[in-house]
């Protein structure tokens, strides 16, 4: 299972890479499912390998530009914060809990990402219209997600800065990469001190995921910005139902993306209609994805 293990770990690399995101969405699962790590170990090593990748991938896309470093910096540091106090309030929640919990969020980010909104493609200038207290307010908060759930937090920060902040998917991919490595090293932090980690084998997929991370980085210049939101909100969704799927029943993970799949593209038709009483509502930036 080890050489499996490993061999998906590439792979996982290649998704943090690409879409600045998801890391952790398959981290988790490998770890828990395929290594046979217990929920806990799995978030804490699931913290480790995500945070050292996004390190090594935010390099490639800050060379290509693709990084907005005001809004990185403070939404990176108000999460590390957050992811913290989430990795020590994580030993008193049970780990199917927060399995759970994570896949909800995962659901919710799948419809905003489905359903986007038609100014993304802004200059990668607009998110310094987003108020400092905002950044701050929402960084802490994502930050507390990561920690909790051992998400780095790009399911959650891609939308946010793609959706509310107003960038492109690519400088929205390569900003979330800077904030995913510093939230995640943080809430590793607050687990070290209740979770013992298997060093080696956290080595070996850390190495496996690095290796993916650039060749996604890669990827994402060539790759259609409006095929890369959508992407990355089909992907969050079948995640959701396989963890869904594992902690209820496999019944339960089928419908719920069955009726994710379903609001979503009801969603997305109607915003498409010229009728659509949705097309009729004020499109304020707060409004375009959940509050994180």
């Amino acid at each position: 299972m080890i050489a499996l293990t490993v061999a998906l770990a590439v792979l996982v690399g290649i998704t943090l890479g690409l879409l600045g995101g998801g890391g952790s969405i398959l981290t988790v699962p490998l770890l828990a499912y395929v290594a046979g790590m217990d929920a806990k170990e799995a978030i804490a090593t699931s913290l480790l390998v995500v945070g050292v990748t996004s390190a090594v991938g935010a390099i490639s896309h800050a060379r290509a530009g693709r990084v907005q470093w005001r809004t990185g910096i403070l939404f990176g540091f108000a999460g590390m914060a957050g992811a913290y106090a989430g990795g020590l309030l994580s030993r008193f929640i049970p780990g199917s809990i927060l399995l759970l919990a994570f896949a909800a969020m995962m659901i919710a980010t799948a419809i905003a990402m489905l359903r986007g909104r038609k100014n993304t493609t802004g200059s990668a200038e607009a998110p310094h219209a987003m108020p400092v207290g905002k950044i701050v307010l929402d960084g802490a908060v994502v930050g507390l997600v990561t920690g909790l759930v051992g998400a780095g937090g790009g399911f959650l920060v891609v939308p946010a800065l793609a959706l509310l902040g107003g960038l492109p998917m690519p400088v929205a991919v390569g900003t979330s990469l800077i904030v995913i490595a510093m939230k995640s090293i943080a809430g590793l932090g607050g687990y070290l001190s209740a979770v013992q980690i298997d060093w080696r084998l956290a080595a070996m997929v850390t190495g496996a995921a690095v290796v993916g991370s650039l060749i996604g980085g890669r990827l994402t210049a060539v790759v259609d910005p409006e095929a890369l939101r959508k992407g990355f909100g089909w992907f969050v969704l079948a995640m959701s139902s396989v963890i869904l799927a594992q902690e209820l029943h496999p019944a339960v993970g089928a419908a719920t993306a069955a009726l994710t799949l379903a609001a979503a593209s009801a969603t997305y038709a109607c915003g498409r209609s010229e009728h659509c009483p949705l097309r009729r509502l004020p499109r304020r930036p707060e409004a375009a994805v959940p509050a994180v």
